[in-house]
């Protein structure tokens, strides 16, 4: 395996891992009962976070190369 294909498997296994760890947060407080809810509910937490800081990042990261695609432009 290439160092391109390791380090692009690497990154979609990442990317499942948000949302695998959200659904498996849902399962552990829809299976539990009581007091043991909450013991899921910091997994939720932390999938909820991850994905909102993944959706931001991509955002301003859009946002930049915008910029600089438009800043380019108006050298020419």
């Amino acid at each position: 395996m290439t160092p391109a294909r390791s380090s692009r498997l690497s990154r979609d296994l990442l990317a499942l891992a948000t949302p695998l760890l959200i659904l498996l947060s849902l399962v552990g407080v829809t299976l539990r009962q009581g007091s043991d809810r909450l013991q899921a509910l910091p997994a939720l937490v932390i999938g909820v976070a991850l994905l909102l800081q993944s959706s931001l990042s991509w955002r301003r990261r859009r946002r930049a190369l915008l910029t600089a695609l438009q800043d380019h432009t108006g050298e020419s």
